[in-house]
């Protein structure tokens, strides 16, 4: 079975990080970043495996330019897009985070989140970067709870160099190894089911805790 037809049948083929880039190359990667990074609705896009597929098929010479050229834009969009989101979290935060009944700003989300600052503070900016779903909440929550402008911009700068840079380098220096570079299609593979992990997981959390919400109503609701 090919790359194509195994991650079709996985979920769409513009989530995808290969199919992704082959249709919209460098274009594609730092919209994907910036809507992840800064808006809200991005939080199922595939940032890590995209941005390591990326240094894959840069040192294998497919579909992107140099890295010299893909490397600032990604990091760029990275900032840009965390930066984004601090402003909406500024201007709109507490109106979006207490909607109730939203299917799209699921609370749960937001809880994780909010417990990542309970325990690491400011650090929380970069360290989130590595969680998805929490990334994309993490800087609107910092707009809301009014954090310091230039203590989130220095800590957003550190994580975008470490996510969006660190990242896309990783996946560029593996892609140097012979190994690598003879067996690209399979690894491509591994990393789509790998980026479908944190939805699966995502998705149980909501589940058991619509099942947790709906169960002590239906009692309630018995004679």
């Amino acid at each position: 079975m090919t790359l194509a037809a195994v991650t079709t049948a996985l979920g769409p083929s513009w989530l995808d990080p290969d199919s992704l880039i082959q249709s919209f190359g460098l274009l594609g990667i730092v919209l994907v970043v910036f809507a992840e990074s800064g808006l809200l609705i991005g939080f199922f896009l595939p940032g890590d495996s995209l941005l390591f597929t990326a240094g894959l098929l840069v040192a294998d010479g497919r579909y992107l330019p140099s890295l010299w050229v893909t490397i600032p834009l990604i990091g760029l969009a990275a900032f840009v897009g965390d930066q984004t989101g601090y402003l909406i979290g500024r201007r709109a935060g507490p109106a979006i985070f207490n909607r109730e009944g939203s299917r799209l700003f699921n609370p749960a989300h937001v809880e994780r989140a909010h417990g990542f600052f309970e325990r690491y503070g400011a650090r929380t900016v970069v360290l989130a970067r590595f969680v998805p779903i929490v990334r994309t909440f993490v800087p609107t929550m910092a707009g809301a709870s009014r954090m310091h402008y230039r203590t989130f911009a220095v800590y957003n700068l550190v994580g975008a160099l470490l996510w969006g840079i660190g990242v896309t380098m990783l996946g560029y220096w593996l892609g140097q190894f012979a190994v690598v570079k003879d067996n690209i299609e399979p690894i491509l593979l591994v990393i789509v089911f790998v980026s479908i992990i944190p939805m699966l997981i995502e998705g149980g959390r909501a589940y058991r805790s619509s099942r947790g919400e709906s169960q002590p109503s239906s009692r309630s609701d018995s004679p």
